[in-house]
Protein backbone atom coordinates (compact mmCIF):
# COMPACT_ATOMS: atom_id res chain seq x y z
CA UNK A 1 0.00 0.00 0.00
CA UNK A 2 1.24 3.45 -0.92
CA UNK A 3 0.35 6.59 0.92
CA UNK A 4 0.39 9.80 -1.02
CA UNK A 5 1.30 12.78 1.08
CA UNK A 6 0.10 16.06 -0.37
CA UNK A 7 1.92 19.27 0.32
CA UNK A 8 -0.19 22.06 -1.13
CA UNK A 9 1.66 25.20 -2.09
CA UNK A 10 -0.21 28.41 -2.77
CA UNK A 11 1.27 31.63 -3.96
CA UNK A 12 0.83 34.60 -1.67
CA UNK A 13 1.55 38.19 -2.43
CA UNK A 14 1.76 41.41 -0.56
CA UNK A 15 -0.45 44.19 -1.89
CA UNK A 16 2.25 46.73 -2.67
CA UNK A 17 -0.34 49.45 -3.22
CA UNK A 18 -1.73 48.94 0.28
CA UNK A 19 1.77 49.04 1.75
CA UNK A 20 2.52 52.17 -0.27
CA UNK A 21 -0.52 53.90 1.22
CA UNK A 22 0.64 52.88 4.69
CA UNK A 23 4.11 54.32 4.03
CA UNK A 24 2.60 57.54 2.62
CA UNK A 25 0.38 57.96 5.67
CA UNK A 26 2.89 57.09 8.38
CA UNK A 27 6.28 57.72 6.84
CA UNK A 28 8.98 55.09 6.53
CA UNK A 29 9.73 54.69 10.22
CA UNK A 30 6.09 54.63 11.29
CA UNK A 31 5.06 52.20 8.58
CA UNK A 32 7.95 49.85 9.34
CA UNK A 33 6.92 49.89 12.99
CA UNK A 34 3.30 49.06 12.11
CA UNK A 35 4.35 46.27 9.73
CA UNK A 36 6.71 44.73 12.29
CA UNK A 37 4.07 44.83 15.01
CA UNK A 38 1.51 43.38 12.60
CA UNK A 39 3.83 40.51 11.71
CA UNK A 40 4.36 39.70 15.37
CA UNK A 41 0.65 39.92 16.12
CA UNK A 42 -0.24 37.72 13.13
CA UNK A 43 2.21 35.05 14.25
CA UNK A 44 0.80 35.11 17.79
CA UNK A 45 -2.80 34.97 16.60
CA UNK A 46 -2.14 32.08 14.22
CA UNK A 47 -0.59 30.14 17.06
CA UNK A 48 -3.53 31.04 19.27
CA UNK A 49 -5.94 29.84 16.54
CA UNK A 50 -4.40 26.39 16.72
CA UNK A 51 -4.77 26.25 20.51
CA UNK A 52 -8.39 27.42 20.29
CA UNK A 53 -9.14 24.77 17.68
CA UNK A 54 -7.62 22.05 19.86
CA UNK A 55 -9.82 23.25 22.73
CA UNK A 56 -12.91 23.40 20.44
CA UNK A 57 -13.41 27.01 21.54
CA UNK A 58 -15.29 28.12 18.43
CA UNK A 59 -16.45 31.50 19.74
CA UNK A 60 -12.93 32.62 20.63
CA UNK A 61 -11.53 31.11 17.42
CA UNK A 62 -14.05 33.16 15.46
CA UNK A 63 -13.07 36.34 17.32
CA UNK A 64 -9.38 35.61 16.81
CA UNK A 65 -9.93 35.13 13.06
CA UNK A 66 -11.82 38.45 12.87
CA UNK A 67 -8.78 40.14 14.38
CA UNK A 68 -6.51 38.34 11.91
CA UNK A 69 -8.58 39.75 9.04
CA UNK A 70 -8.19 43.34 10.23
CA UNK A 71 -4.45 43.02 10.78
CA UNK A 72 -3.82 41.20 7.49
CA UNK A 73 -5.79 43.77 5.49
CA UNK A 74 -3.91 46.62 7.15
CA UNK A 75 -0.57 45.38 5.79
CA UNK A 76 -1.74 44.11 2.40
CA UNK A 77 -2.10 40.38 3.05
CA UNK A 78 -5.49 39.93 1.39
CA UNK A 79 -5.23 36.18 0.81
CA UNK A 80 -4.58 35.65 4.51
CA UNK A 81 -7.60 37.82 5.32
CA UNK A 82 -9.75 35.85 2.87
CA UNK A 83 -8.75 32.48 4.33
CA UNK A 84 -9.43 33.74 7.87
CA UNK A 85 -12.89 34.65 6.57
CA UNK A 86 -13.26 31.09 5.27
CA UNK A 87 -12.50 29.77 8.76
CA UNK A 88 -15.22 32.03 10.15
CA UNK A 89 -17.69 30.68 7.57
CA UNK A 90 -16.82 27.11 8.56
CA UNK A 91 -17.34 27.99 12.23
CA UNK A 92 -20.70 29.61 11.43
CA UNK A 93 -21.76 26.42 9.61
CA UNK A 94 -20.60 24.26 12.55
CA UNK A 95 -18.61 22.08 10.16
CA UNK A 96 -15.76 20.67 12.23
CA UNK A 97 -14.13 19.03 9.20
CA UNK A 98 -14.24 22.32 7.29
CA UNK A 99 -12.93 24.23 10.31
CA UNK A 100 -9.95 21.89 10.54
CA UNK A 101 -9.24 22.06 6.82
CA UNK A 102 -9.54 25.83 6.51
CA UNK A 103 -7.58 26.41 9.70
CA UNK A 104 -4.75 24.25 8.33
CA UNK A 105 -4.85 26.35 5.18
CA UNK A 106 -4.88 29.53 7.27
CA UNK A 107 -1.71 28.49 9.10
CA UNK A 108 0.00 27.50 5.84
CA UNK A 109 -0.98 30.76 4.07
CA UNK A 110 -0.11 32.73 7.20
CA UNK A 111 3.42 31.35 7.36
CA UNK A 112 3.98 32.06 3.67
CA UNK A 113 2.48 35.54 4.05
CA UNK A 114 4.79 36.41 6.94
CA UNK A 115 7.74 35.31 4.84
CA UNK A 116 6.50 37.36 1.89
CA UNK A 117 6.05 40.53 3.92
CA UNK A 118 9.42 40.00 5.61
CA UNK A 119 11.02 39.72 2.16
CA UNK A 120 9.23 42.92 1.14
CA UNK A 121 10.60 44.67 4.21
CA UNK A 122 14.13 43.55 3.31
CA UNK A 123 13.74 45.16 -0.11
CA UNK A 124 12.45 48.46 1.26
CA UNK A 125 15.16 48.85 3.90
Amino acid sequence: MYVLQMRPVEQVRVDQERLGILYDQLGESGAEDVVCRAMEELALRMSHCDRLYQASNWLELRKNCRSLIAIAEQVGLQKLANVAGDVICAIDQSSHVAIGATLTRLIRIGERSLTAIWDTQDVTL
